[in-house]
């Protein structure tokens, strides 16, 4: 009678399991007063998203068309040693897109999921740029550079493009692409599925998952409650706004700052139709 009346309040006083929910939205890489994800900004709200005593798993929500690799590689990176570490189960879950960078985060899960609709892939690595040396040239402006090197004005934008400095750019994006594929190949392994998956095309949901990019179609709270019940917590991370913005009066650098990594952001979304 005793055992049972024990088992009874242990099971009342019992606390339910705790999801950490990370959310990594955004461009990677600053940009901007504040915008873009960067590894040190994030450094504390990951060590948080790992700390609590009743954690069964940490949960990525990821809307992001990329940006930094630098950045990228160290995020991912901090999230797997902690993982690792703690000896927690981490779960990537995809929303608008989770492209190029974006998914270079997602591959920081143990299980990647998706919306039937979300955008994935593009493993590869671009630069864009504009030349304005004609404009220049018309407008009677003539262009005085001295370097103490001469690689140091690569890819000027105010002279004509030179050939050596095209070779050196694709030379450093294809170690960058060879250091993405390492980190796919590394996460996902044989779950990928056959062809070449790394020439920066994109997929939908249900494509995605077929050639082994993600685990399956799924939503955050719903797969979580279904891996580990319905009485399952969420303790929800994400960046709070500086001072300023929340007090609602930015300055005028901070304000132009804040729009400048917005259209930049919105640049990157706008590739994948977003």
């Amino acid at each position: 009678m005793l055992n049972a009346l024990s088992d009874g309040f242990a099971s009342l006083i019992k606390r339910p399991p705790l999801v950490s929910v990370l959310r990594l939205n955004g461009a990677i890489g600053a940009a901007g007063f504040g915008r873009g994800l960067t590894d040190a900004a994030l450094a504390p709200l990951i060590a948080r998203a790992f700390a609590p005593k009743r954690l069964v798993a940490v949960a990525l929500s990821i809307n992001s068309p990329g940006g930094s690799p630098a950045q990228s590689a160290l995020i991912a990176a901090r999230i797997r040693r902690l993982a690792d570490e703690k000896s927690v189960p981490v779960f990537a879950f995809c929303e608008d897109v989770a492209a190029s960078g974006g998914y270079w985060l997602a591959t920081a899960g143990d299980e990647i999921y998706a919306d039937a609709n979300s955008i994935l892939g593009s493993i590869g690595v671009i630069y864009a740029g504009f030349g304005f040396h004609t404009l220049l040239e018309k407008q009677g402006v003539e262009r005085r550079v001295h370097t103490a090197g001469r690689s140091k004005s690569m890819l000027d934008p105010f002279r004509p493009e030179q050939a050596d400095d095209v070779e050196r750019i694709k030379r450093l994006q294809g170690v960058i692409h060879g250091n993405f594929i390492d980190q796919v190949r590394a996460r996902r392994g044989a779950k990928l599925g056959e062809g070449d998956l790394f020439t920066g095309e994109i997929w939908v949901g249900r494509e995605a998952e077929e050639i082994g990019l993600i685990d399956g179609i799924g939503h955050l709270v719903p797969t979580m409650k279904s891996r580990f019940g319905d009485n399952a917590k969420f303790n929800v991370i994400e960046p709070r706004r500086n001072l300023f913005r929340r007090l609602g009066a930015p300055g005028v650098e901070e304000a132009l700052g804040s729009a400048a990594g917005l259209i930049e952001e919105r640049a990157l979304f706008a590739r994948y139709g977003l």
